[in-house]
Parts: structure tokens; sequence; C-alpha cells
């Protein structure tokens, strides 16, 4: 996917090009003076009539307001009038930085009365932390500046912001200081310090304002009971919440509709629904009217209790009785369907949310975003953001946290590294969840080194990484055979403070096991059990697969003794693993008892542990038994899957029953199951033996290429042979598609065969099937690893025209090979061609400057190349720039 349309391209790139070519940096605007032009018009009488003013209107923002009351002599009444008649305009809305300037400037010319509506404006104007903080911060130096001090309204709404959006001690402090301005506080400003200590759940803190409204003279209200009922909710003390609830109307006060709520909410988040709804049926009797929050919360509670259609019954009587569903009601409902993957429904509610004139706001994209990414459909997912934008609907950190998990699960992490590039630029922080989710793409993808730079930028961003963050490390680490630095790296797990779980455990168990060093494994099993860390079903399933690997029959059954006698509970996959070993010792009727004791456990065989029976029957030549248990999978409804037609097919073939092998492969298209890379290799291997039959008649070379492992037959293998595979395909009703043709050439590049790949290739594209992005990277690599750098060059281009993204591993061999031949505008034509597409820009640092480049010792080129990032107008990581001079250095 690109940033820049270079031709037609699938509606989801589309999609892509569009959302991503909206945040290429854009050259710098010539500088402003607007602000001077404004001064210019300001200056002469009847301004307002002024005909360059209504042509600057749409291009005036807060800032150029703020530039001009601080940087031009307006006299303060024109510039209040200004700024009024601004604020009439329904487009434009002033923020509290142009306010702060007009402020200033009456306070200096002496305007004490206009500047206070100005002071009380600029207060409501806070729509942030930010905003809060700075209007503090500014109308405290205005105090000590102007001696303006602030008068009991001011103090009123400056008391409500800070509650809002700054923590409890702002809100003190500024309590106190109103005292120190002998300003005795109101009901309404108790009511405040009350309200902001009970949303903490700090009741007794809480009740020390209580008693000041006592002392004062004043009377607690509803709104001073409501905020103790809401306090003692958060505090998860329900009861306590009732008797002040039954309190009020004791104390002279009546309930309202949010002495309802605020109670409703909390018996519901309790668990007590059944008396949230007796509850709610005694509203009417307190002349209290449920409102869109009171049926919000009972129909969330509904749904969240697996109670949907209650929910939506609930939500027909809410219209029925006259009240209107809020934006939040429909939030609830698409977040339920959502939730059940009934995704249709959830549209179909935003329709009609949208066709009651509500407007839906982040939390209803998101939670259609999560839902479609749950799903994998991560492109419907992506439609979701663009209909967000389109609808003026700002995306948060969590939109982009659900599409990036939703990519890395696809194993797309390159297209969810460039959704924290538009993150980052739009000054939205990723969180633990956001980088975990990028950590494991990566090392899904096999690229731990690009995952370590990740745990950088996570730690630079201030965020501490997890056991979870850790153990996907481990785990790859172990997976790639890298088992000395996934052990350093588990053993410095303490020096973090982290304390490993068993997830860590059982990553690094299972990569000992996996290599067949089981006395380690037992070792680290043994640790695990001393440091208090019990062991789960994966980790039981991990040891026994190592246990049986090396032939440790007796220890593994005491394994298993072991795990149900501490409540342990096998995972089908440990079903697998046993059964797997003793069809592998050629025990059927064991295996069998195995199978029939954990059916009667409550487990239902998968399509592995079936597999698992034909391969051990085809591996004796039993075509007939491993037919039967075929029959048997499809009676209860288990598709199975490509690994397991290949051993049928191995074995047909093995037995000389051709037109039986081509009747399963035939079978395999009919599933709608793609045939694996094995199933080809099958077939490759029996039509090349068929032609050496034919040619020679040479028992002897037969016996050769029989023996011939699959890897060295791909090196050998000609075009006539494939050809010949597709045509026999024909003949059964096998029609060719991507992914035979994608099978064939992948396999073919991975053994450097290009010219047959090519050939292939070509082929395809005669035949109408465009290439997948998997084949065009297969040639790509392929290209580049036997050093045809031109072909390589061309390919880029093609990819880029197709939407597809040319993998970064394959443009660092591109790149490096173009500049060692000393082709350096082809290779500087080819970098700024991957700047281009949808990639993370540090992540192409990180693989062709600091992997490629550096690691090669060409430090020319690649301070070249930086700069050529920064001309393009984008931005590094500080990290990234750090472990490039890291890399300067180290050379």
């Amino acid at each position: 996917m690109i940033r820049k349309p270079t031709a037609t391209i699938t509606p989801f790139k589309h999609q892509l090009f569009f959302f991503f070519s909206s945040s290429i940096p854009s050259p710098p605007p010539p500088p402003d003076n607007l602000p001077s032009q404004l001064f210019a018009i300001l200056s002469r009488p009847n301004w307002q009539k002024h005909p360059s003013l209504k042509t600057l209107i749409p291009s005036i923002s807060p800032s150029h307001v703020s530039s001009l009351f601080s940087l031009n002599p307006v006299h303060p009444r024109t510039a209040l009038h200004f700024f009024t008649w601004l604020a009439h305009n329904p487009k434009f809305h002033h923020n509290v930085h142009s306010h702060s300037s007009l402020l200033a400037l009456l306070l200096r010319n002496g305007f004490s009365g206009p500047a206070e509506r100005v002071r009380i404006s600029m207060i409501k104007a806070s729509i942030s932390n930010a905003d809060a903080r700075f209007v503090l911060d500014r109308l405290r130096r205005f105090k000590l500046e102007f001696d303006f001090k602030l008068t009991l309204r001011c103090y009123d709404c400056l008391l409500f912001s800070v509650s809002k959006f700054l923590g409890i001690e702002d809100l003190k402090m500024l309590y106190l200081e109103m005292l120190e301005d002998k300003i005795s506080p109101d009901l309404h400003i108790h009511n405040i310090m009350v309200n902001a200590y009970c949303r903490l759940g700090n009741v007794v803190e809480a009740g020390v304002y209580v008693c000041k409204i006592v002392e004062a003279g004043l009377k607690p209200n509803t709104n001073t009971y409501n905020s103790l009922i809401m306090g003692h909710c958060r505090n998860k003390d329900v009861d306590s919440a009732y008797r002040t609830f039954k309190l009020i109307p004791n104390k002279g006060c009546a309930r309202d509709v949010v002495s309802y709520n605020v109670l409703i909410h909390g018996l519901c988040e309790a668990g007590r629904s059944s008396e949230a709804f007796e509850l709610y049926s005694n509203m009417e009797k307190d002349e209290c009217l449920p409102d869109a929050p009171t049926y919000n919360v009972l129909i969330h509670a509904l749904c969240r209790g697996g109670r949907r259609l209650e929910g939506m019954n609930l939500f027909k009587e809410m219209k029925e009785k006259g009240c209107e569903p809020s934006v939040n009601t429909y939030n609830v409902l698409i977040t339920s369907l959502c939730d059940e993957n009934k995704l249709e429904y959830a549209r179909k509610v935003l329709d009609l949310m949208s066709g009651k004139g509500l407007v839906p706001d982040v939390v209803t994209y998101n939670a259609l975003i999560d839902g479609y990414c749950k799903e994998g459909a991560v492109e419907a997912a992506f439609g979701i953001l663009g209909l967000m934008e389109s609808n003026k609907c700002r995306p948060n950190a969590r939109t982009f946290t659900e599409l990036i998990h939703g990519f890395c699960k696809r194993n797309n992490v390159h297209q969810a590294m460039a959704l924290l590039d538009r993150m980052l630029e739009r000054r939205l922080s990723p969180d633990r969840i956001t980088y975990n989710s990028l950590i494991n793409g990566q090392c899904k993808a096999g690229h731990v080194d690009s995952a370590y730079r990740l745990l950088s930028l996570m730690k630079h961003g201030g965020l501490v990484p997890d056991q979870w963050t850790y153990s996907v490390i481990i785990d790859t680490l172990c997976k790639l055979g890298r088992l000395e630095e996934a052990q350093a790296l588990f053993d410095s797990l303490k020096e973090k403070g982290i304390k490993s779980n068993e997830v860590i455990f059982t990553a690094l168990l299972d990569g000992y096991c996996k290599v067949g060093k089981i006395d380690d494994a037992r070792t680290l099993f043994n640790r695990m059990l001393a440091e208090g860390c019990f062991p789960n079903s994966y980790t039981y399933c991990a040891f026994l697969g190592g246990l049986c690997k090396e032939g440790k029959t007796k220890e593994a059954l005491l394994a298993v003794e072991q795990m149900f006698s501490t409540g342990v509970k096998p995972t089908v996959h440990t079903c697998n693993v046993l059964i797997n070993h003793v069809l592998k010792e050629g025990d059927f009727d064991h295996a069998q008892r195995f199978l029939n004791e954990f059916v009667s456990l409550g487990y239902r065989p998968d399509a592995v542990m079936y597999g698992t029976f034909v391969h051990a029957y085809c591996s004796i030549e039993d075509t007939k038994a491993a037919e039967k248990v075929m029959i048997k999978m499809d009676e209860e409804g288990i598709s199975a899957d490509s690994l397991t037609y290949a051993f049928l097919i191995e074995a047909y073939l093995r037995l000389g029953l051709i037109e039986s092998a081509f009747d399963v492969f035939k079978r395999i298209f009919d599933a709608h199951c793609n045939p694996c890379h094995r199933i080809y290799s099958l077939l490759i291997k029996h039509l090349s033996n068929e032609k050496l039959l034919k040619t020679d008649d040479n028992v002897v070379g037969l016996q050769m290429v029989s023996s011939v492992p699959s890897a060295d037959m791909w090196k050998t293998v000609d075009f006539e042979i494939a050809l010949e595979l597709l045509e026999k395909m024909n003949e059964h009703g096998c029609a060719p598609n991507m992914n035979t043709y994608g099978e064939l050439i992948v396999a073919l590049c991975k053994v450097r065969n290009l010219e047959v790949a090519r050939k292939l290739y070509a082929h395809m594209r005669d035949t109408s099937i465009s290439p997948s992005e998997d084949i065009c990277n297969s040639l790509l690599k392929c290209c580049c690893e036997l050093k045809v750098y031109g072909e390589a060059a061309i390919l880029v281009d093609t990819m880029i025209q197709l939407g597809y993204l040319p993998a970064l591993d394959s443009c660092k061999l591109l790149v490096c090979g173009l500049f060692e031949e000393e082709n350096n505008e082809k290779a500087n034509s080819v970098f700024c061609r991957i700047l281009c597409c949808a990639y993370n820009y540090d992540e192409v640092a990180w693989k062709v400057l600091l992997e490629g480049l550096l690691k090669r010792g060409h430090i020319n080129r690649c301070s070249e190349m930086v700069t050529v990032i920064e001309n393009m107008g984008y931005k590094l990581h500080p990290e990234t720039y750090s472990m490039l001079i890291e890399g300067f250095d180290g050379i």
C-alpha cells in the first residue's frame, strides 16, 4: 500500500492509500502574515464592513487571534469587539490561548470590568488537562502581575474545571488559595469538593467537606447525597450507598433521577442487577422518571450478562415510554453485538442511530473496529476508520491500538508499524498494549531484532515492559534456535523486577524440548515448581512433547499423572502429543484407548488428532483404515487440513495408485482447502519419476530421484514438469489458481531456481491470474540473493504499482547491492520509493540503514540516506537516531 497513487489498486489498498497519503508531510507554508493583515483592518473605522474580512474568516484560527493581541497595539475595546464578533461565527471557536491574550491586553490597559467576563469565558473554554493547567497557571500569574484577584464565581468555575481535568492535589491547593483570599465557599463549591473525593471512592475525606457545609450554616442538598452514594459505590460498598439513598428524604431532600442512576449503576457493577431492576420499578412511585442514563446502565447490565434479547426489549420499552435513546444507548447495543460477533447487526444499529440524527462518537467506532479486528476482518475495520474520519470523529489511542492488534494478528506487522507512525504524528500516546502487539507481530514474522528496537522505543516513552512482553521475545528466540540468548534474557528478568510466570517458563522449556535438551527442560520444570510458579496445561504439553520425542515414555506417563493430581486439565494438544507418540510406536489399540478416554472426559477430537491417526495408517500403507478416519471426520463435521490430505496422497503414490492420489487432490479443491507445499512436492516428484521412466527406462536414476530430498528436487525441476502438473490438475477438474502458482513459485525461489520461477510467473500472468504479495516478495528475495538487482528493482516498481509492500529484508539487500555496484542513482531511487510506501519510517531505518548499510560498513551512504529521509519531510524517532549514532561509533 502506497502513499502516492501510481496504478489501479484494490478497494482495501485504495483505503490504505488515502489514509496514509493524508499523512504525508506537506511542504511548509509561506510565513503567515494574517495577524498583520487583521491588525491593518482593525485599525480602520467600521472594520466590520471591510471587504477583505469576509475572505479572511475561514483562515483565521485561535493562534492568529493570540498573535494579533500579543504582538500588535490593538485598542482594548476594538480587541474585545473583534473577539466577540468572531465568537458569533458558528465555525469559529476561541480556545484558552486566544482568551488569555485578550485578557492580558485588557488588564494591561485597566479594563478590569470586561476582563472578569473574559476570565470566566476562558475557564469554561478548557477542554483538556493541558487547557485546565494553562488556565490555572495564567490566572495565578495575572493575580500576581495585575492584582487581579479571583471572585467567588471565578473560584466556582475554576474549581469545577480543575476537578474535571486535574488531580485532587491541584483542587485542594486551589481551595486553600480561595480561603487565603478570604472568600467563603458556598454550597456549590463544597459540593464540588465532596464530589471530587467521592469520584475517587474516598468517602472519609468527602465527609470532612460535608461537615464544613454544616459548620458554615448551610444544608447538604440532593447533589451532596448523590455524590456520597457514588463514593460508596466506587468504594465497592453498595450497602452503605443504599443506606445513604434511603436517608435522603429524612434529611428534607428529594431523591432525583441521578440518585437512582448512581445507585442502579453501583448495584449492576456489584452483580446485583435484580436489586437494580427492583429500584428501577420503584422510580415512578418516587416521582422520578427514568432517563436515558437509567436505561443505558440497565441495558448494559443485561447485555453483559448474556441477556441481550432482554436488553433489546428494554430498549423498545424505553422508546415506547417516550425516552429517546442517546448515543451511549446505541453504543451499549453495538458493543454487545460486536462482543457476540454479530457485526452485521451492529452495522444496522449504527445506520439506525445515524438515521435518528445522532452522531456516532469514538466509542461507537472503536466498538466496531474492535469487533471486526477480533474476527480477522481488518479490511472492514479499516473501512470503519475511514468512515470515522469522514464524519469528523477524531480517532483516539485505542482506535489505533485495536487496528495495530488486528494487523499483527493477520501477520501484517508492517501495516501495523505504519499505523504507529500515524499515531505518533497525531500526538497520541501508544500504551503497553500497543507495543506488546507490535512486538508480538515482529516476533511472529521472525524479526526479533526489530522487536528489541520496539522495546527501546517503549522504554523511551516511559513504559515498562511486562511479563507478556518478555515471554513473546523469549519464545521467539527459542523458535529461532537462539537458546543461550533466551536463557540470558530469562535470567535478567529478576534484575528488571519482573517475576517469571508460567508463560515465560513454558516458552523457554518448550525451546529446550524442541532441540532435544530434555535435561535442561527438566531442570527448568523443577525450578518452576521450586519458585512457586505452577505449570499449566501448556507447560505440561511442551514437557510431554519433549519427553515423548526422546522416547522417555515412562517419565511422560508420570508427568501425566502429576498433571491430573495437581488439577491441571490437559488440552486437546496434550492428547495429540500422547496419541502421536503411541502411534509412532505402532500401538494402534493403545492410541484408540487414549482417544476413547479423552472423549469420555468431554474432549472433542480435532482435525490434528484425527490427522495423526491418518498419518499412522498411511505410514503402514493401510489406506482403507485411513479413509475410514476421513469418513468419521466428515460425519463429525470436522474438516481435514491440507497436511492430512498430504498423508493420503503420499500413501497412494507409494502404492502406485496415481488416480486415487489425484482423486484426493480433487477432494481438497472441493473442500475449499488450499493444497500445501508438501502436496505439490509429492506430485512434482512423482511426475519427475514418470518422466525418467519414459525417457531412459533408468531404474537407478529413478531410485535416485525418489530418494532426493524435497529441497534438492525443487532445485532441479524443469518448467516442463511444472506445466505437466498444471495440465494434470486441469484434467482432474482442479483448475490452477493463485495458491497453486504461489506454492510452486515460493518453493522454487527458496532454492534459488529463478529461471523456472520466472517462467511460471509469466505463465500465471498469461492466464490472467494476478500475483499475490507473497509471490512477488519471493521473486524479489530470490533476485536479490542472486544479485540480479536490475530485475529486482523492476519488481519493486511492479509491486508498488499493485499496491503491495516489498519486503524490507529484500529492499535492504537491493539498496546495499546497488550501492556496492556503484549504481548510486538507482539505489537512491529505490530507497525513495520504499519511503513512499506505507512503511513505518523507523522500521525502514532499522532494516535498510542499521542492518544493511551500517552493518556492511557503508557509513557515508547511510548518512546520505538519513538526509534523504529528512529532506522528504519524514521524522525518525529519537531512539532510532540514538541507534544510528551508536552504529556509526561502532564502526
